[in-house]
């Protein structure tokens, strides 16, 4: 995968080929056998794209209900890529499982995606009863981007007192953050395969359709204001991590501001993006919460800083860290010899954490 990054760049430096075309092609993968077991509905809600995966086997009761966002950084990824995982988890965990296609940047603008996201999971949590779902039992879950919506979806739903509450949520490998990209586990996985540290911002800044120009200053931290820096070092500070976790971290070097930097990118700033930032008011009313980090991934410090905000506001979180894991490692599940160990713990927790519900 690393290297058709690479690959993609050139072909598009070339005019030959747009990287994120190229991306969709090799992560929508090849395709499954429908499961035998299951009934597949493809339908839209409220005209987003859905999969609804149904047990065949009739229930004594309504069953729970599973809204899945596919990751991608907001790009790439499909119903399709993740058609193994959630049939696998509507399969072991019994549950209706609901795959939202939600539309991709850059043909649809940010923040279609996070509202697409929000438009398909209010249809559902409406609607349950119509597919043999209890509304009162209804989980998001997300990986990679699709964690960022998750988040996201919950965060925007607290206040809403016209349909049933998100009953817990599901964070596997979230991207939540924007501001600080100097965590330990950035200085620790800044050069590993799949997902590195400058390919995160770059395809932040082309989910956003922004100039890849200000990449460096992004990494550097120069695209924030010291005001902004204090309010947040609250959330978002390196000596929130375990010490264990922070072996041969260093810490960066003061930056200077970049004023212009800011003005083009005040997006990364927005709780969509950087759920992270939202306010304990709002994060204190949020559903018990699963929590999946890697250890050789990017984004593992964003997980564990989302963990912290949650239990400081009393909200109960289950945490699981994949020490062999790597991001994007869910992505292999279900290809036999090309899966990884990972690949399966992360599904089979996912599925515990579920069945809890």
């Amino acid at each position: 995968m690393h290297f058709d990054i690479f690959k993609a760049k050139n072909l598009e430096n070339l005019g030959i080929f747009e990287e994120h075309i190229l991306r969709r092609l090799i992560i929508d993968g090849l395709p499954t056998r429908r499961d035998s077991q299951l009934f597949t509905k493809d339908l839209h809600f409220d005209e987003v794209p859905v999969r609804i995966y149904l047990p065949r086997l009739p229930s004594a009761s309504k069953r729970r209900g599973v809204i899945f966002f596919h990751g991608g950084c907001g790009m790439f990824g499909s119903i399709r890529s993740h058609e193994r995982i959630c049939s696998y988890i509507a399969r072991k965990s019994d549950s209706v499982v609901v795959s939202v296609g939600y539309h991709l940047s850059p043909e649809h603008k940010y923040p279609a995606q996070t509202l697409d996201c929000l438009t398909a999971t209010v249809h559902f949590l409406k609607t349950a009863e119509n597919y043999g779902v209890d509304p009162d039992r209804i989980i998001v879950c997300g990986d990679s981007a699709g964690g960022t919506f998750a988040t996201s979806v919950c965060q925007e739903l607290v206040n809403r007192s016209d349909i049933p509450k998100i009953c817990a949520q599901v964070l596997i490998c979230p991207f939540l953050q924007a501001l600080n990209f100097n965590l330990p586990s950035h200085q620790k996985n800044a050069f590993i395969a799949f997902l590195s540290r400058e390919h995160t911002v770059h395809f932040i800044l082309k989910y956003l359709r922004k100039d890849c120009s200000t990449k460096e200053a992004i990494l550097a931290g120069s695209h924030v204001p010291e005001s902004m820096d204090l309010k947040y070092r609250k959330w978002i500070n390196p000596d929130l991590i375990p010490e264990i976790l922070k072996l041969g971290y260093k810490p960066s070097l003061p930056t200077s501001f970049l004023p212009q930097v800011h003005e083009k990118t005040k997006e990364l700033f927005e709780t969509r993006l950087s759920p992270l930032l939202a306010e304990d008011a709002v994060v204190c009313c949020l559903p018990d919460t699963c929590i999946i980090t890697c250890e050789h991934d990017v984004l593992r410090d964003d997980g564990l800083l989302y963990k912290k905000r949650l239990e400081d506001n009393n909200v109960k979180v289950t945490w699981y860290h994949m020490e062999e894991g790597f991001h994007c490692a869910l992505g292999f599940f279900g290809y036999g010899i090309f899966s990884f160990p990972s690949s399966s713990k992360i599904v089979n927790h996912t599925v515990n954490f579920i069945k809890g519900y």
